[in-house]
């Protein structure tokens, strides 16, 4: 897994600082930054933290790049719906040769792991011949309709594609660019970051709460699953492991 950040507002906290006291003063904004210490920034951003007060935040966005997941994880990142994707494309873009995730339990296990990757290689196999198949299909019909050769093949390549694409498992890598402003990451962070959160989009979420709170420290602080600021919501589901949750993030 790669997780890059492309771009991201700049001074953000100064932005959400000075976009949250316009609110409650009669100065503009720019007299209000060109007023505000960094400590008189900080304190005020800890104390509306604290209170929960995050529209504020909602100015400032975050744009990631992430290469080397899997279709299961992109399935369950595109429910945080206040956000913008961008996700390679299995319709245009042939997989030659496609990469896979294995997971660690997978991974660890070695006849699991041997009938795992038999079976993808059997996917890609197969995978290969419909495409072969469809392409030589559409491209017959295509000379029918009297296309010149070197079109109707490209037309028949991508049409066949799009068709042979539907045996590929979840398990398909794959390559993302999202967007998210800061309120939906702590909202994204606060479901994700939590163990009981699938393991792949886990390790995503605290991959990505790692680099905004270098951009964003006092905005991000208590960032994560719910219980490191707070008791577990999980109820009877609950990990349990409270103590060793909070040292995690802790050290974040």
């Amino acid at each position: 897994m790669k997780v890059s950040l492309l771009a991201y507002t700049p001074n953000a906290e100064d932005i959400v600082s000075s976009a949250a006291k316009l609110c409650y003063s009669q100065s503009g904004v720019e007299e209000i930054i060109e007023k505000q210490s960094e400590e008189d920034r900080d304190r005020f951003l800890n104390m509306l933290m604290d209170i929960g007060h995050e529209s504020p935040i909602e100015h400032i966005s975050f744009t990631f790049a992430v290469e080397g997941v899997s279709r299961a994880l992109t399935h369950q990142l595109v429910r945080h719906r206040l956000a913008s994707y961008s996700q390679q494309s299995q319709r245009y873009v042939k997989l030659e040769q496609f990469e896979y995730i294995v997971p660690p339990s997978i991974e660890k296990d070695e006849d699991a792991r041997e009938i795992y990757i038999k079976t993808m290689e059997e996917i890609q196999e197969r995978y290969n011949q419909i495409a072969d198949i469809l392409t030589d299909k559409h491209y017959k019909e295509f000379i029918e309709h009297g296309i010149d050769e070197k079109k109707a093949m490209n037309m028949a390549s991508k049409k066949a594609i799009e068709d042979a694409r539907y045996i590929f498992p979840n398990a398909c890598e794959t390559k993302i660019v999202i967007t998210m402003n800061a309120r939906s990451l702590k909202n994204f962070f606060e479901h994700r970051c939590c163990e009981r959160a699938q393991w792949e989009i886990r390790r995503l979420a605290t991959e990505m709460l790692k680099i905004v709170k270098e951009i964003a420290p006092t905005i991000f602080k208590s960032s994560g699953p719910l219980c490191i600021s707070g008791p577990c919501p999980e109820g009877k589901m609950t990990c349990g492991k409270i103590k060793e949750i909070r040292e995690k993030f802790d050290k974040i």
